[in-house]
């Protein structure tokens, strides 16, 4: 199937605005700063930084070149370059990204709500905004609606097509985006102890690193920039032969580390002013922001708080509609069905999937309450995160590391390589790609899989 018939970016910085966008959302600016509080602030940000663009970095060259060369789905990707029996690689791909999507769904939605309840309501108005955050993720009937409401929007979003609907809004929602965060970054600056929060984020203490750290840091790097899912192979399939493949993928991996460093640049000035404590976990940017947004005051608070969640419901956006984008692709490709009818009986089936992650945050006690492995007890949504977003996308990179290497052939990924980049062979950038993805992404990607296993689930530490 031509990229004509199924859509294609209009331009090399529609795909760029495109796969940033789909890099670029909670991941970088829920979930990357309760990450770092939690394992070891500069510490942290070091690793995943060397993780994304020595590790991370040549896997997305190679999804983008799968994806681009076979002009399909992940599935179908997998399937016409590797034959039937690595199909099921890419359609594991698709469904971490269906289940990472169904909680990323309910996260998105507390984000629709809080710019709802700062804009138009008392928020600002609770004081103990820990507790606040508590009782509010256990409300099913407001957030029912508001994930509902997101998951509708994306839906929107996405029957519009590649360039009509996906292109068309990142282009918008990125700018918008960093300019709001700059703003807040200059203003938390000005605040007292400001300066104790950059130094927990920016001066690394290097005894805090472990394997933990090091397996936290691949998993968010990997959860971050959209890998081992098959979004960025979808994307990869409507992008134009004319282009650069790797200097695309190092400024979207550039882009996305330099809005996950922005939101820590953020984040902690705000939490040492406010005097919490950087390990607050998933509830760290709804529980630290609200309180600075207060001290701005009542009219001032509510237009910066709003703004604030706004675009953070914008940054969640970019990710939702690429998240949704896959299964639509596999789909609309693998059984040839309409667009529109395709992208909502998904929509709806993935928003029903994301329902036990929405009643898991204190709504029904035996989800909050799920499993217990690992020594700790874990709600539904802990679960699929430590299953589809620590340990699948990880085990996604691996597959596509082996595959692209060993079955699909290195000669054959620099051909595709070299559309677009015609002096590709014999530069440090092939070098560097190649050795990547033939040896040392595979044995440590693989060996963190394996470590991560052990001990998330069997209490098994290999250090």
């Amino acid at each position: 199937m031509s990229t004509s018939t199924r859509g294609s970016f209009s331009s090399r910085i529609g795909f760029i605005a495109a796969a940033a966008g789909s890099a670029v959302g909670l991941g970088n600016i829920w979930k990357f700063p309760y990450e770092v509080g939690n394992y070891g602030g500069a510490a942290f940000l070091i690793i995943y930084v060397l993780c994304a663009f020595i590790i991370c970095m040549p896997i997305m060259v190679a999804e983008i070149a799968m994806g681009r060369n076979a002009q399909l789905n992940p599935f179908g990707t997998y399937k016409k370059l590797g034959g039937k029996g690595w199909a099921w690689a890419g359609f594991f791909g698709i469904l971490a990204g269906v289940m990472i999507l169904s909680f990323y769904n309910v996260v998105a939605g507390w984000a629709f709500g809080y710019f709802l309840q700062i804009s138009f309501g008392d928020l600002l108005a609770q004081g103990d905004y820990g507790a606040y955050f508590g009782r509010y993720v256990a409300n099913v009937g407001d957030n029912m609606v508001f994930s509902l409401a997101f998951m509708v929007l994306t839906a929107l979003i996405v029957v519009g097509g590649v360039q009509k609907g996906i292109e068309r809004w990142t282009k918008i929602l990125m700018p918008a985006l960093i300019s709001i965060i700059l703003v807040l970054i200059i203003y938390g600056l000005t605040l007292d102890n400001a300066f104790k929060g950059i130094e927990f984020y920016l001066v690394p203490d290097f005894g805090k690193i472990n394997m933990e750290v090091l397996y936290k840091a691949l998993s968010q790097a990997f959860f971050s920039l959209s890998l081992g899912m098959g979004a960025l192979i979808t994307y990869g399939s409507y992008f134009s032969k004319k282009d650069n493949i790797v200097s695309s993928a190092a400024l979207v991996t550039t882009a996305d580390l330099s809005i996950a460093f922005l939101a820590g640049m953020l984040i902690f000035p705000l939490v040492f002013f406010q005097g919490i404590a950087p390990t607050e976990g998933p509830g760290l940017v709804f529980v630290a922001l609200p309180g600075i947004f207060e001290a701005m005051g009542p009219i001032l608070g509510r237009v910066v708080g709003g703004g604030f969640f706004l675009l953070l419901c914008f940054a969640a956006l970019t990710s939702t509609i690429s998240l949704l984008e896959v299964p639509v692709a596999f789909v609309t490709d693998q059984f040839k069905t309409g667009r529109k009818k395709t992208v909502w009986l998904l929509a709806v089936l993935i928003f029903l999937i994301g329902l036990p992650s929405m009643l898991s945050q204190g709504a029904v006690s035996w989800l909050t309450e799920f499993v217990s492995y690992g020594g700790q007890t874990r709600d539904f949504m802990t679960v699929v995160i430590d299953i589809f977003s620590d340990i699948a996308l990880p085990l996604g990179g691996f597959l596509i590391s082996i595959f692209v290497a060993y079955k699909w052939k290195i000669a054959r990924f620099s051909d595709e390589l070299e559309h677009g980049h015609p002096k590709f062979r014999g530069t440090w950038e092939e070098k560097f790609v190649t050795i990547m993805l033939s040896t040392l992404s595979p044995l440590i990607v693989g060996f963190i899989v394996l470590a991560t296993i052990l001990e998330r689930f069997a209490g098994i530490s290999l250090f």
